[in-house]
């Protein structure tokens, strides 16, 4: 299997999970490192770069959100796979910046193809989107105004605001909204949360981009 430059850290306490990970991730060839706990975690990180975290939540001296912000500051995508399915935890996880969320028991082909749709997104070729008085470099997730200032959204605010993007000007309704949402970025939203994200990106970009409510229909975002 030809080499790639790509780096993954595994930070997983289960011994025989980590190993069938490691065995199938440098089958692909990634180059792979395990930490078992979150102390080893961090030394890993501060001494090595990586392009993505594969991070379980219970640890034995800790639990993956102890990480996610030194995981953030490192410019490192993260997949949360873990056994703690409820919805609290899984919202926490993407509003703190997650890639993904998966849970156990989980399909080895599956998880593979979402590992691989996440870096994609992080090596693609540089794209720039602009819709109102913002400019979206997908490359790099980043979403910049006007005056050059950085734009801090949640991984999910990103997506919806990117969605928007991509289909400037068309009326959107709420599962269309959920359908791309899921398709291209293999993540779980309800539609009764759906709302709540769309009041939070608005009050974030102000008046820079204008999301439409057309009532009992969608949404439409605009440049004007």
């Amino acid at each position: 299997m030809k080499k790639n430059s790509l780096r993954i850290l595994i930070i997983e306490d289960d011994a025989v999970i980590a190993s069938g990970l490691v065995y199938a991730l440098e089958n692909e060839g990634f180059t792979v490192a395990h930490a078992n706990n979150a102390a080893h975690a961090r030394k890993a990180v501060d001494e090595h770069k990586y392009d993505l975290a594969i991070v379980d939540i219970g640890l034995p001296d800790g639990t993956g959100f102890d990480l996610v912000e030194s995981l953030k500051t490192a410019g490192t995508s993260m997949l949360f796979l873990t056994a703690v399915d409820d919805e609290g935890n899984i919202v926490r996880a993407f509003e703190g910046g997650a890639d993904d969320y998966v849970t156990k028991p989980f399909r080895l082909g599956e998880l593979m193809a979402r590992i691989k749709a996440i870096l994609r997104r992080r090596t693609g070729q540089g794209n720039i989107i602009t819709l109102g008085g913002v400019t979206i470099n997908t490359n790099e997730g980043k979403v910049f105004l006007e005056d050059k200032t950085v734009l801090e959204l949640t991984a999910l605010e990103y997506r919806l605001l990117l969605t928007f993007a991509v289909h400037k000007g068309q009326l959107l309704n709420r599962g269309q909204i959920l359908n791309l949402i899921w398709d291209s970025e293999g993540i779980f939203v309800e539609d009764n949360t759906l709302t709540v994200y769309i009041k939070r990106l608005r009050e974030k970009l102000g008046e820079a981009v204008h999301i439409e409510t057309v009532r009992g229909m969608g949404y439409r975002a605009n440049d004007d």
